[in-house]
């Protein structure tokens, strides 16, 4: 059996993820894919609690490095008990999130270093990158814009940061991707849904296109 696909989606905040998360999901299904959709942190009852924790509004006083590391622990129990499985039977995993978010916020916004938390997040899940991250673009003032303007959206503790810190998130995103340009595909986020789709439809077509010739399916 072949191992199935490992797809992350990544963004700033108000870039659109669950939205977008959502409709990547039917159209993988649409093209005959077993998908598994799942998000980070969280996705199991373990890292779910951990959740509950590092976006609690409340909890501002947290250490940037506590931050990282919780992050990280979240995401190794998330890795072992869910991603992995799935993968190994043949199943594709659509992850809200992953390790680049960390690489971004705490790595390049909060200081800590884009090489030291990659430490941290490598030895969480040995290595194992996605096989494909879609990276959606939004402009921090239209992210925030967004984040204000949907009343039904759980205002989270990284909500709370400055301008100043989400645009250095932003920053971080462009960063990683420098450093990763044929995993990450960059999406612009800025315009409506279809445009964004039709650019997300693009980038899968070509992901699936060459690993599917590269393995003979």
């Amino acid at each position: 059996m072949s191992k199935g696909y490992f797809i992350t989606i990544e963004g700033n905040e108000g870039a659109g993820k669950s939205t977008v998360a959502t409709m990547i999901e039917a159209d993988l299904r649409d093209r005959g894919l077993e998908v598994v959709a799942t998000r980070e942190p969280g996705g199991i009852s373990i890292a779910e609690q951990i959740r509950a924790i590092v976006l609690d509004n409340k909890n501002t006083t947290m250490d940037g490095r506590t931050e990282a590391l919780l992050y990280a622990a979240a995401r190794r129990q998330h890795y072992v008990e869910k991603i992995v499985p799935a993968l190994e039977s043949g199943k594709t995993i659509l992850c809200d999130r992953f390790i680049d978010s960390s690489l971004a916020y705490q790595g390049y916004a909060r200081g800590l270093g884009i090489e030291e938390v990659w430490s941290i997040n490598a030895f969480a899940i040995g290595g194992h990158m996605p096989d494909l991250t879609i990276y959606l673009d939004v402009d921090p003032e239209v992210g925030i814009e967004r984040i204000h303007a949907h009343g039904g959206r759980e205002i989270n503790r990284l909500d709370l940061e400055s301008l100043t810190f989400h645009t250095r998130v932003r920053e971080g995103y462009l960063s990683v991707l420098s450093q990763f340009p044929d995993r990450i595909k960059r999406v612009d986020a800025n315009p409506d849904i279809e445009a964004v789709m039709a650019q997300i439809r693009s980038v899968l077509d070509d992901f699936l296109g060459k690993t599917e010739d590269a393995a003979g399916r």
